[in-house]
């Protein structure tokens, strides 16, 4: 098999067994690493599964963004107390999946406020998670704490139905969830049964790229710069182009799972429902 096919379903069997559709958690702690962004600002990484943390540090406590999953709460905790001895006073869910949200119930009994959007909170409403929002917005929302400013933004559809920005505009970074990730050989994950959409993900990230930021931190894989933001967004448009192409040209479904298969590592196969829907949203 070849080196970065093999590779590429590596990595997205190991998201695919992350989500579950996000609902599992990890049987083990993963090892974590504090990556220093800004001097207010850190990264709580790992290898790949589960998602990336970002952690903002005030005098008044810490705005943390996806906070993996319930079993990485004590690495996490201890992490922070490398850098402040502030608690942490918000979490924000980028979206609904586990690995981005499973700590929540942990959270919220320190006092954090967790905030998401009301779509990704009606996902776990549906999918009976527990350790719920307790703030969602539509379309736009602030948090300021100890003189700093976060942002977060919902631009449409993308990995989910209710994927969210989280942007520091003092630090110029942008926290993108999964509606980026990054890597070698790293696919678009498109979650149909949470709302995700192939279609909208180009324009959602066309919102995300207005914005004024020069680092972007993935929802996996390391931090990176806008122009790899940009550049996964030329992405987008390529898959879906493809697949109508594909659709036009009166492929068979496993057809068009072979060419994607074979032009995009085999990424596009992996992902539960994805080739179905593609094929319905592209027609």
């Amino acid at each position: 098999m070849n080196p970065r096919l093999s590779l590429a379903l590596v990595v997205v069997l190991a998201l695919m067994g992350a989500y579950v559709y996000g609902q599992q958690a990890a049987p083990q702690p993963s090892k974590l690493d504090l990556v220093k962004v800004k001097d207010d600002l850190y990264v709580i990484h790992n290898t790949f599964v589960p998602g990336n943390s970002t952690a903002l540090i005030t005098n008044e406590g810490v705005v943390l963004v996806d906070d993996k999953f319930a079993i990485d709460h004590d690495n996490i905790i201890a992490m922070l107390k490398t850098v402040t001895n502030q608690p942490i006073k918000y979490v924000i869910n980028t979206h609904h999946h586990g690995d981005h949200s499973g700590d929540n119930v942990k959270m919220l009994a320190l006092g954090a406020q967790v905030v998401a959007s009301e779509q990704a909170r009606q996902h776990m409403v549906d999918g009976k998670q527990a350790g719920l929002p307790v703030m969602t917005f539509i379309d736009r929302a602030f948090i300021h704490l100890g003189g700093k400013d976060v942002e977060l933004y919902y631009f449409g559809r993308a990995h989910t139905s209710g994927d969210i920005f989280v942007y520091f505009p003092a630090q110029r970074t942008l926290a993108a969830g999964d509606a980026f990730t990054f890597g070698d050989a790293t696919p678009q994950l498109i979650d149909y049964p949470g709302g995700g959409s192939a279609k909208a993900w180009t324009a959602t990230l066309d919102g995300a790229l207005q914005l004024d930021f020069d680092t972007v931190v993935p929802g996996h894989g390391d931090v990176t710069t806008k122009a790899e933001l940009r550049k996964f967004r030329d992405s987008t448009l390529t898959l879906r182009n493809r697949v109508h192409e594909l659709i036009v040209q009166k492929k068979s479904k496993e057809e068009i799972g072979a060419v994607l298969k074979s032009e995009l590592h085999g990424a596009q196969m992996v992902f539960p429902g994805l080739l179905d829907g593609l094929i319905a949203e592209l027609q």
